[in-house]
Protein backbone atom coordinates (compact mmCIF):
# COMPACT_ATOMS: atom_id res chain seq x y z
CA UNK A 1 0.00 0.00 0.00
CA UNK A 2 1.32 3.17 -1.10
CA UNK A 3 2.34 5.91 1.29
CA UNK A 4 0.28 8.28 -0.09
CA UNK A 5 -2.84 7.59 -2.35
CA UNK A 6 -0.77 10.43 -5.16
CA UNK A 7 2.09 7.87 -5.44
CA UNK A 8 2.85 5.97 -8.36
CA UNK A 9 4.31 2.75 -8.10
CA UNK A 10 6.94 1.23 -10.65
CA UNK A 11 8.86 -2.14 -10.68
CA UNK A 12 12.41 -2.69 -11.94
CA UNK A 13 14.82 -5.40 -11.60
CA UNK A 14 18.78 -4.79 -12.12
CA UNK A 15 21.25 -8.29 -12.70
CA UNK A 16 24.54 -8.25 -10.94
CA UNK A 17 23.84 -6.51 -7.63
CA UNK A 18 23.36 -7.61 -4.28
CA UNK A 19 20.37 -6.15 -2.35
CA UNK A 20 23.31 -4.82 0.19
CA UNK A 21 24.72 -2.53 -2.66
CA UNK A 22 21.42 -1.99 -3.64
CA UNK A 23 20.73 -0.54 -0.49
CA UNK A 24 23.54 1.33 -0.09
CA UNK A 25 23.27 2.55 -3.42
CA UNK A 26 19.75 4.02 -2.24
CA UNK A 27 21.01 5.31 1.16
CA UNK A 28 23.12 7.58 -0.89
CA UNK A 29 19.90 9.07 -2.87
CA UNK A 30 18.34 9.54 0.43
CA UNK A 31 16.75 6.63 1.88
CA UNK A 32 17.19 5.46 5.45
CA UNK A 33 16.28 1.58 5.59
CA UNK A 34 13.40 0.84 8.08
CA UNK A 35 13.71 -2.90 7.46
CA UNK A 36 15.65 -6.16 5.81
CA UNK A 37 13.97 -5.26 2.55
CA UNK A 38 12.71 -1.52 2.75
CA UNK A 39 13.95 1.66 2.36
CA UNK A 40 12.38 5.38 2.70
CA UNK A 41 12.49 8.81 2.26
CA UNK A 42 10.30 11.37 2.46
CA UNK A 43 8.72 11.22 -0.87
CA UNK A 44 9.43 7.74 -1.95
CA UNK A 45 9.99 4.30 -0.55
CA UNK A 46 11.48 1.32 -1.84
CA UNK A 47 10.66 -2.49 -1.48
CA UNK A 48 13.94 -4.81 -2.72
CA UNK A 49 14.01 -8.86 -3.00
CA UNK A 50 16.14 -10.56 -5.03
CA UNK A 51 16.91 -13.96 -6.71
CA UNK A 52 19.20 -16.09 -8.71
CA UNK A 53 18.73 -16.09 -12.40
CA UNK A 54 20.66 -18.04 -15.10
CA UNK A 55 22.02 -16.55 -18.19
CA UNK A 56 22.81 -19.30 -20.54
CA UNK A 57 23.80 -22.67 -19.88
CA UNK A 58 26.46 -21.98 -17.22
CA UNK A 59 26.26 -18.21 -15.95
CA UNK A 60 24.11 -17.07 -13.24
CA UNK A 61 23.56 -13.89 -11.84
CA UNK A 62 22.05 -12.32 -8.75
CA UNK A 63 18.90 -9.97 -10.19
CA UNK A 64 17.62 -7.73 -7.34
CA UNK A 65 13.65 -6.45 -8.40
CA UNK A 66 12.40 -3.15 -6.79
CA UNK A 67 9.06 -1.89 -5.87
CA UNK A 68 9.49 2.37 -5.98
CA UNK A 69 6.41 4.27 -4.86
CA UNK A 70 6.79 7.50 -4.83
CA UNK A 71 5.66 11.24 -5.75
CA UNK A 72 5.33 11.19 -9.40
CA UNK A 73 7.44 14.32 -9.46
CA UNK A 74 10.33 12.74 -8.14
CA UNK A 75 10.36 8.99 -8.77
CA UNK A 76 11.17 8.78 -12.16
CA UNK A 77 14.16 11.17 -11.94
CA UNK A 78 15.03 8.88 -8.48
CA UNK A 79 14.98 5.57 -10.75
CA UNK A 80 17.20 7.05 -13.58
CA UNK A 81 19.91 7.82 -10.88
CA UNK A 82 20.10 5.09 -9.09
CA UNK A 83 20.26 2.94 -12.50
CA UNK A 84 23.38 4.55 -13.26
CA UNK A 85 24.70 3.44 -9.75
CA UNK A 86 23.44 0.18 -10.51
CA UNK A 87 24.94 -0.22 -14.26
CA UNK A 88 27.11 -2.78 -14.45
CA UNK A 89 29.14 -3.14 -18.02
CA UNK A 90 31.41 -5.99 -19.30
CA UNK A 91 34.67 -5.63 -19.78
Amino acid sequence: MSANENWVRRERSFRGISERLAINYLENLGAERIDDDRVAADDWTATLSSQTVGIGPSVSLTQVDLIFEGDPGVIDSLIERFAQKAMRAGG
